[in-house]
């Protein structure tokens, strides 16, 4: 059964959290851009909005020491010491700072230009100069008249100015906070956006890593599966396969070894009358050497009469003679009657790992060590030629660990330091498998 790839879905949770990323960016962005303007356009511009108002505050404070003083200075000695001109240049340099700091206000306040607390103090101003203008001339004709007008209307007027500037420096420290509360709210508005999306970029790697993992196992399972359901054909295939081998050995052992036999009787007999058959009896006696070796080699029946070591005994030295490569044989431990299913897989597991050195490694040599141990029945097979190679991955050795798995054993193929190849099974030595 075919599963649906994870891919589509795993590229639409991609495309949703990069969607996502994108809109928290932006929405962030703005944010951090109107806590930009609102610190460059707002709070700055309104302390500095502040510092200029104060310096009106502080000019119109020295135009209320003067007016003081010019007063005072008659109410102490009686007569003044100094003419009301005299005062003029004080006034004038007042009135220049004065006015140059509310040009200044003007250009950075945020308020609007028309609103009426600044058209009311440029009225104001105004007004004030003309009056001080007017009391100076005054002072020309008169200075009682001229102090007169300071008491009646320039301090009234400097009264209603100082009202005017106190008003809105009140105003600057309430949209000064204001601004505040506003730049407060932003940043605990981004740190909100940042913990939900935090939280939600969680939530996604959370879902993203469960439907991995689900999705993984159950490929495993179906990989297992597979591999239970490969692992049992081929043990019914080697079955067969043993069945079909054991099926052809007794065709060739009974029927035509026994009319190969009888050719040879009835050659033989002719033999002593006629010379010239010698040849042709000697032809059927190799055929039913081939014919009885093929059929040890498709069913050893010698398994069944004497056991896995002596079937060792019996095909080593006919492979030796048949390949030419020297055999050398090792025992160890005290032999042991083992199952026949044991037997059958550990005499086709050397039967393949000699075909191996035989067709791939190229060398003239071969050992082969069987040890009967205390838990487990160990078989070795080595040669000194050019190792595993590509001989490593053909359907021998798929064969031989399919064997070697049907018995629980464990199977190595080893490339020793000194060259060569070593194939090396081991079958642990349990009831179900010895007797």
């Amino acid at each position: 059964m075919n599963r649906p790839s994870p891919t589509i879905r795993l590229l639409a949770g991609l495309a949703v959290t990069l969607v996502a990323v994108g809109i928290y960016s932006t929405f962030t962005f703005i944010q951090l851009g109107t806590l930009q303007k609102l610190q460059t356009e707002t709070i700055d511009r309104n302390r500095r909005d502040t510092l200029l108002l104060l310096r009106i505050q502080n000019g119109l404070n020295s135009l209320a020491l003067a007016m003081r003083d010019m007063l005072d200075t008659e109410a102490l000695s009686g007569s003044p010491q100094y003419p009301m001109g005299a005062w003029r240049p004080q006034f004038k340099r007042l009135r220049t700072d004065l006015e140059d700091a509310l040009r200044q206000e003007k250009t950075v306040s945020t308020r609007d230009a028309s609103a009426g607390p600044d058209r009311y103090l440029e009225d104001s101003f105004r007004q004030f100069w003309d009056a001080l203008d007017r009391m100076f001339e005054k002072s020309e004709v008169s200075e009682a008249e001229a102090r007169t007008a300071i008491r009646l209307s320039l301090q009234a007027r400097h009264a209603a100015i100082s009202t005017s500037v106190a008003r809105l420096l009140v105003q600057n420290n309430e949209r000064e906070k204001n601004t505040a509360e506003r730049t407060s709210e932003i940043y605990a508005g981004v740190q909100t956006n940042a913990f939900v999306f935090l939280a939600a970029m969680l939530v996604v790697i959370v879902l993203t890593s469960l439907y991995l993992v689900q999705y993984n196992r159950r490929l495993f399972h179906s990989v297992e599966e597979f591999s239970e359901r490969r692992s049992e054909l081929a043990q019914q295939l080697i079955g067969m396969q043993e069945s079909a081998f054991a099926a052809i050995s007794r065709e060739l052992h009974d029927d035509f070894g026994q009319i190969l036999t009888a050719i040879g009787v009835m050659l033989q007999r002719a033999d002593r009358k006629a010379g010239d058959l010698l040849e042709v009896r000697q032809v059927v006696q190799t055929t039913l050497d081939k014919v009885r070796a093929l059929s040890r080699a498709l069913h050893p029946v010698v398994l069944d009469e004497v056991g896995l070591d002596g079937a060792f005994d019996d095909y080593l030295p006919e492979f030796e003679k048949r390949t030419g490569i020297e055999i050398h044989y090792e025992k160890c431990g005290k032999v042991r009657e083992l199952d026949r299913e044991v037997t059958i897989h550990l005499y086709r597991i050397m039967q393949e790992a000699l075909n191996n050195v035989a067709k791939h490694s190229g060398s003239k040599s071969a050992r082969v060590r069987l040890d009967y141990g205390l838990e487990a029945v160990t078989l070795e097979v080595a040669d000194a030629g050019r190792g595993l190679g590509k001989s490593g991955k053909g359907l021998g050795m798929v064969s031989m660990r399919e064997r070697a798995g049907m018995v629980h054993g464990k199977l190595e193929f080893l490339e020793p330091e000194t060259g060569g190849a070593l194939v090396r099974v081991s079958i642990p030595m349990k009831e179900n498998y010895a007797r």
